[in-house]
């Protein structure tokens, strides 16, 4: 997952003779599953039928706040999710278990629960490896990046050109043919205000299609973190349309900057051998749990996370934090017995890591209901202490409608800032959640302090273990305060 930029992968089916499409058996029925045969919720407490300001949902706040920072429900649905079930790419039986274990646990905490069928894409990692040939013979540490094409049979070796931009890229565009391009593009720390992820991540996502119409071969990315283990990062590549495909794959940061120090002194040459192969679409589904609401139950709000992540490491930061956060929040509110005015909807994404399959299928398939979409709200920032809410909105929307969003949205951020939650600005939203926008939707991501996040981000290391329970947490209490007063306060969030 990428909060700052998803970058869509186009996955291109092998010239050999396909097998049939997945179909897993749970989706065999993807209506909805009804309510759960558990006791129905507490009546609703006195302050949730509130019809104040948003600053007199103060108490209410609290109260959710405390029982949210004293549960550890969030992370004992990660443990489950991470260690039983683990990594979960779109098209493998893994994430369909997911799936499964996510409609079960959400009907065990008293919540409607349904899927909502998608077919996503199925691309299968194989046997990935590379190795420095000349100057000197040593192995590299890489890993395809996600869709990539196979080599050919036997591998690919060739000279390397190493460029730190796609400015040398094309003042170096007569040496690249029949060339293996390495682009060696550092990420910033964080904070940063210039090299962050939306700057850097386009090397992994249009730099093959770049390198490959000048001639390359095969395309290395150095891997996407400023802190690096020698731990090679993938992610998704997106091949431009009319433009050959190459294969492509992230090498470390550690043998990216060896590459370039042999460049510098002249030719390098490398071997580059990467299995991967893309099968026919896979049948998945979105997972949708609902809190209903008492007097408005067809206007809704939107929390959600993408229950897919890449096929390293456990997806514990990227997405499953995001994921449980939600799952967590809409129950501590029922436990509260906390019943908003309109319903809270959460939504668990499939296949945004390599195709937001998922969000586009919602989208689409609720187009006509997007006018009743008070909020979407995704988390996708990983599990780490929250600082406010980055949101946006359509295109032309008028000035006093943003401001007066803008205003709310501070005032609701202000009822979590007891957690820490005091940003709220105008910015990218969510991968999944921001293909509503266009509809009309007011969409918004958790913002958290994310500081090391890509130091584990679509990697092996990206484990449970990196995670810490009580700022787990906090990321449920400020979902589950700023879903509840959005969808209980009186008027819309986009109310002129």
């Amino acid at each position: 997952m990428t909060r700052a930029l998803a970058v869509t992968a186009l996955l291109v089916a092998c010239a050999a003779p396909q097998p049939a499409a997945h179909v897993a058996e749970w989706i065999s029925d993807t209506s909805s599953y009804g309510p759960s045969a558990l006791p129905p919720p507490p009546a609703p407490t006195s302050g949730s039928l509130s019809t104040t300001p948003i600053a007199d949902y103060a108490t209410i706040a609290t109260k959710i706040i405390t029982a949210a920072r004293a549960d550890r429900g969030a992370y004992a649905k990660l443990a489950q999710l991470t260690d039983t079930i683990g990594a979960r790419l779109s098209g493998s039986p893994e994430l369909d278990k997911a799936i499964a274990w996510a409609v079960t646990t959400m009907k065990a905490d008293g919540h409607d629960v349904r899927t909502e069928k998608v077919m996503v894409p199925h691309w299968v990692r194989g046997t990935e490896e590379g190795a420095l040939v000349k100057p000197v013979a040593r192995p590299l540490h890489l890993i395809g990046l996600g869709g990539t094409v196979p080599t050919p049979k036997g591998g690919i070796t060739g000279e390397v050109v190493v460029v730190t931009s796609f400015d040398e890229l094309e003042a170096k565009k007569d040496t690249i043919k029949g060339k293996i391009v390495l682009y060696n593009v550092a990420l910033a720390p964080y904070p940063a205000e210039r090299g962050g992820y939306g700057d850097v991540a386009p090397y992994r996502g249009i730099g093959p299609s770049r390198a490959a119409k000048l001639g390359a071969v095969a395309v290395l990315v150095r891997s996407v973190t400023a802190h690096s283990l020698r731990t090679p990062h993938t992610g998704a590549l997106r091949y431009l349309p009319d433009m050959p495909q190459i294969p492509a794959a992230a090498v470390t940061v550690e043998d990216a900057l060896l590459i370039a120090r042999l460049a510098e002194k002249g030719p390098v040459t490398v071997k580059l051998r990467l299995d991967n192969k893309t099968l026919p679409d896979a049948e998945s589904a979105n997972v949708i749990g609902e809190l209903r609401g008492r007097e408005k139950p067809d206007e809704v709000v939107v929390i959600s996370g993408h229950l897919d992540s890449w096929d390293v490491g456990q997806g514990a930061h990227d997405d499953g934090a995001g994921c449980v956060m939600m799952m967590q929040a809409l129950t501590v509110l029922r436990q509260l017995g906390l019943q908003p005015r309109r319903t809270i909807r959460v939504v668990l994404w499939t296949n945004e890591e390599n195709g937001l399959r998922g969000g586009k299928a919602y989208a689409k398939d609720h187009a006509a209901e997007l006018g009743n979409h008070v909020f979407a709200f995704e988390a996708d920032s990983g599990g780490f202490p929250p600082l406010g809410i980055s949101f946006e909105m359509k295109e032309g929307t008028k000035a006093e409608v943003l401001a007066k969003v803008t205003s709310r949205l501070v005032e609701v951020a202000r009822l979590a800032a007891p957690i820490g939650v005091r940003d709220v600005k105008v910015g990218h939203s969510g991968a999944d959640v921001g293909q509503m926008v266009d509809g009309g939707v007011v969409a918004g991501g958790l913002s958290t302090d994310w500081r090391t996040y890509f130091d584990y981000h679509h990697t092996e290391a990206d484990t449970l273990d990196k995670v810490d329970p009580a700022i787990l947490a906090d990321g449920v209490a400020a979902s589950a305060v700023i879903a509840y007063v959005i969808a209980d306060m009186p008027e819309r969030l986009d109310a002129p």
